[in-house]
């Protein structure tokens, strides 16, 4: 990888990475070119990592990307279409299926227990959820 952008304030500033190593096997300790010394280093700790989408590994199977459902129709085994993947939001501790039906927003998990199959050809993600959870959101 050549690069990350690390978020400053509210913009995504480009830093050239110079070299990488793993450290305690959970950690990677990262050298950018032009940060030389402890406080420009001390002042990037914390801050959040961005890269380009065109770095990111394409996944297959049941395995996805949030971005890359946005638009997809969620058919559950059970319920039938329960609508369009308008978002996830993925600041709780449970990441959920933001999904519109009309004019109704409806909430379901994003849980492998719960994902039966990703069809990128079809834009459609086939789950199965406990009953009555989709009724919840329609009454």
């Amino acid at each position: 990888m050549e690069s990350v952008f690390v978020e400053v304030g509210k913009n995504l500033i480009p830093f050239f990475i110079e070299r990488s190593q793993l450290h305690k096997s959970a950690l990677l300790r990262i050298k950018f070119e032009d940060v030389d010394d402890e406080p420009t280093a001390d002042s990037l700790l914390q801050k959040d990592l961005f890269l380009p989408l065109t770095a990111l590994p394409p996944l297959t199977g049941n395995k996805f990307y949030y971005h890359e459902i946005i638009g997809f129709t969620i058919v559950d085994s059970n319920y039938g279409e329960v609508g369009i993947v308008d978002g996830v939001n993925d600041t709780t501790s449970q990441a959920l299926f933001e999904i519109k039906q009309g004019e109704k927003e409806i909430l379901i998990p994003v849980h492998d227990e719960f994902i039966l199959n990703v069809d990128r050809d079809n834009k459609q993600i086939l789950v199965e959820t406990p009953p009555g959870l989709i009724e919840l959101y329609l009454e």
